[in-house]
Formats: C-alpha cells, sequence, structure tokens
C-alpha cells in the first residue's frame, strides 16, 4: 500500500516515518509530486484544515493521502493560539518568534493558569472520497523559558503532564510515546491494519 503524506514540513514528515516505519507501507511526500498546490489552511479547526488539505491531495495524486493538522491550546488564553499555531506571530513566523509571542502573552501568569494541551487531527483520505479521522491530545503545562534543543515548534516550552522536562528535552522515542502525532498515529496504525484486504491495498 502507498500513501502520501499532504506536508512538506520536515519535521512532520521525520515524526510520521518514525512511528509508521514499521508498517508495511510505502511513505511518500508533496515533494514527490511538485504539481501538487500548497493547500491554504483557512478552517478554523484542526479536523476542518486536515479534511480539506487529505482531500485535495488525495485528488492531486489520485490516490491515498494522509494529512496532519496540529496545534498547541492554551486554556487562558482561550484555547490560543490554536489552528494559528504555525504562525501566531505571522504569516511568515518562525519557531523562535511564535515562542517569544506565547511566553510574552503569559508572562506573570502562575503555574496553575498555565494549564494546556497539544491536538494532532490526521485526516486520511481515498481516491473515491471517503475521509477517517482519528485525534490525539496530550496534556501539559507552559513553563516560562525555552528549554531543550530538541524537537520544534513549541516543544521547548511544553512539559507533559507528569513530567519535570518539556518535549524538546526528550529523545524521539520518549515523545512518540506520549506526543498528541503520536497517540493520533497509533490510531491510525490500527485502522490501516483493517484495510490490509481491502480494495486500497
Amino acid at each position: 500500500m502507498e500513501i502520501v503524506l499532504a506536508t512538506r514540513n520536515t519535521n512532520k514528515i521525520g515524526e510520521m516515518r518514525r512511528i509508521l516505519g514499521d508498517m508495511d507501507i510505502l511513505i511518500r511526500t508533496l515533494d514527490d509530486f511538485p504539481s501538487c498546490p500548497e493547500v491554504e489552511e483557512d478552517r478554523d479547526t484542526f479536523e476542518g484544515n486536515a479534511v480539506k488539505k487529505a482531500l485535495e491531495i488525495a485528488k492531486c495524486v489520485r490516490g491515498i493521502a494522509v494529512s496532519d493538522d496540529s496545534g498547541l491550546e492554551v486554556y487562558e488564553l482561550g484555547g490560543a493560539p490554536g489552528v494559528l499555531s504555525a504562525r501566531y506571530a505571522g504569516e511568515n513566523a518562525g519557531d523562535a518568534a511564535n515562542l517569544e509571542k506565547l511566553l510574552n502573552e503569559m508572562k506573570g501568569l502562575p503555574d496553575e493558569k498555565r494549564g494546556a494541551r497539544f491536538v494532532c487531527c490526521i485526516a486520511l483520505a481515498f481516491p473515491d472520497g471517503k475521509v477517517v479521522i482519528f485525534q490525539g491530545f496530550v496534556e501539559g503545562r507552559i513553563g516560562k523559558v525555552s528549554t531543550g534543543r530538541k524537537g520544534f515548534g513549541y516543544d521547548p516550552v511544553f512539559y507533559p503532564s507528569g513530567y519535570q522536562k518539556t518535549f524538546a528535552e526528550m529523545t524521539a522515542d520518549e515523545k512518540d510515546a506520549l506526543s498528541h502525532r503520536g497517540n493520533a498515529l497509533k490510531k491510525f496504525k490500527e485502522h490501516m491494519k483493517t484495510l490490509s484486504n481491502s480494495k486500497y491495498k
């Protein structure tokens, strides 16, 4: 079976390849299909963005597409940055600028008001237009300074519940076992096993 990851984000591709590596699936990416468009993430939910991307890319490649939309929700900020996580500080903002804005927005908040969660929604789209959704979450809190050099995005400030180190301080295997994307991909893997004898094989 072949699937196309509907992204050019090398960090996401690395995580997904790592977690799905033990499956009998050929994983391709949008880098293999340069004619496919950059799908605008203009929906107001993670699910909406993931479904839109997966359907458009499945149509473009005429095959099975997998899209991931994910982000950070801080409870004290009303769920922000949410679907704007990757561009919280502006359309072309990088990780450092997004982190700086988040820490400034939360400046002075005590530990009990720094609760947050990472959310991941994965959409699996088939050539016939069928879509299956998988969601993953991880609860935690936001630190007051960036700590750690691994991971990406908001990993340096996110402490998963029950841990005294950020995602950016964890090994890849440690993070995969806890992360929102890891949780969603576990559900995805279970579903893909059920398709082993289907027409999509």
